[in-house]
């Protein structure tokens, strides 16, 4: 066993959670959502046991933008100073470039007079560190590495009483009042517990660039071309990030076409910024070619007594938006005010905590929704493969340029969370889009502009409404 606890005394619920493997809440998986609740329970007084498989720096090419709304949670955990000294960078927006015409979009200030909200890029591995390091100098945390096999249950009640796991190639066990599974996005524990299964469209494949020199600097850059998106954000003082998706089953990038390298250095490579060509060049012929799958899941309502499910074990969406961290942050913060000694007074009342539950299913929808539908939708427009979403595509751009953009980068950020908001820009580039499209219509095709336009009103319902209903009735 492993125990990265301080030396100070232990407290009695500090001795069960080390002597007896007993905790009020054992929380699987020490990334950024674990290690936030971990912390957020404990400072209710929970006793929690976080427990991860390495407790070495995780090196991962995704979750390593935090929106602003995300920034703003965690400061509401009082965890803002896991963001310093990690070597990040603030973020104050988006430089979009399509077809090589750039647009600059700043996260929209509160008031006139209020600063500019700022996101933050980072490694992830050293935000995940930080994290785990308040973790660890909570009194009611006790972390420890190991390796979590199964779930154990009870065989008359069916509720979930802890999980089995390996330690140093010793079989052990950890028991709780509740068990929180969040180990990820390949989650041990969703099959059999959630009722739905991740879909995946595409991939990211992520190079680190050296000394890049982009456009704009502090701000995350998406490259709209012929190809699907490309984006790009510094990271670190010489590190930037770089992630290409590519569809399953893309021609331009099969075996016999050069394969995903080949795609990078025949289509992407020409079309990216001139101060970081040099570097992209030099990052792949290095081989450092890393990918991650991009996958939609909805989210399932927690229904097994004894277990609650959380972060990409939950709910996962399109990362081009980089919302995911800013889900997970806000979905702690519901579950705290939810979780809380006043309303919960023992986590053992497994039909009271069930209740609380149900309410979170809904309740944290007030900020997950927007960001799960902008990333979809976003990513259908940025990513256009037929005739209507390229004409969408257009439109949207032109609508970065000409209209009220305060509101897209405010949902983007993740700082305004109304879904009709969102509907309502989503048709406004719809209608938009219509007027771009006969404008640039030779006159003799003219007499099919209603047909036009309604095929192009009609694709925009198909990309956004499933993920509305999704969202309003899943």
């Amino acid at each position: 066993m492993t125990l990265l606890n301080g030396h100070a005394p232990l407290s009695p619920a500090a001795q069960r959670r080390i002597e007896h493997h007993e905790a009020d809440i054992v929380i699987v998986g020490a990334g950024v959502l674990g290690c936030a609740l971990a912390v957020a329970l404990g400072n209710q007084g929970r006793s929690v046991i976080l427990l991860e498989k390495s407790l070495e720096e995780p090196n991962r090419i995704v979750g390593e933008l935090l929106q602003p709304g995300g920034v703003q949670a965690l400061e509401q955990l009082g965890l803002r100073d896991c963001l310093e000294d990690i070597d990040g960078i603030d973020v104050r927006g988006y430089w979009v470039s399509y077809f090589g015409e750039p647009v600059l979009l700043e996260y929209p200030k509160s008031s006139p007079t209020s600063p500019t909200p700022l996101g933050r890029a980072f490694h992830h591995g050293r935000f995940v560190m930080k994290l785990r390091a308040a973790a660890l100098s909570c009194p009611n945390v006790t972390v420890i590495e190991t390796k979590v096999t199964g779930l154990i249950a009870s065989s008359y009640t069916q509720e979930i009483l802890g999980v089995e796991c390996i330690t140093k190639d010793v079989k052990d066990c950890y028991f709780g009042q509740l068990t929180v599974a969040a180990d990820g996005y390949n989650s041990d524990f969703r099959k059999e517990h959630h009722q739905y299964t991740p879909k995946r469209r595409s991939k990211f494949y992520g190079l680190e660039l050296i000394d890049a020199k982009l456009p704009a600097p502090n701000t995350g850059h998406v490259l709209l071309s012929d190809n699907p998106p490309v984006l790009m954000y510094q990271i670190g003082t010489h590190e930037t990030r770089i992630l290409i998706d590519i569809p399953d089953n893309l021609p331009e990038a099969s075996i016999k076409n050069g394969g995903v390298k080949g795609y990078m250095r025949n289509n992407i490579l020409p079309k990216l910024p001139e101060g970081a060509q040099q570097s992209f060049s030099d990052a792949l012929e290095q081989g450092q070619l890393r990918s991650m799958p991009n996958s939609f899941l909805p989210a399932s309502a927690n229904k097994t007594p004894g277990l609650m499910i959380l972060g990409d074990a939950l709910n996962m969406r399109h990362p081009l938006t980089g919302g995911g961290m800013t889900v997970a942050l806000n979905d702690v913060c519901v579950i705290r005010e939810l979780l809380s000694p006043e309303r919960v007074p023992n986590l053992s009342n497994t039909g009271l905590v069930l209740e609380q539950l149900a309410e979170f299913h809904w309740k944290r929808k007030n900020s997950s929704s927007v960001i799960n539908i902008l990333a979809q939708a976003l990513y259908a427009l940025f990513a256009a493969d037929n005739y209507y979403l390229k004409a969408l595509q257009r439109g949207c751009f032109r609508y970065f340029q000409i209209g009220p953009v305060g509101g897209p980068v405010g949902l983007l950020a993740g700082l305004i969370k109304k879904p009709l908001v969102l509907v309502s820009h989503f048709f406004s580039v719809a209608f938009l889009a219509i007027w771009v499209h006969i404008c640039n219509t030779p006159l003799f095709k003219l007499i099919l502009a209603p047909y036009y336009a309604f095929m192009i009103l009609y694709t925009a319902s198909v990309v956004i409404l499933p993920y509305i209903w999704t969202e309003i009735w899943y």
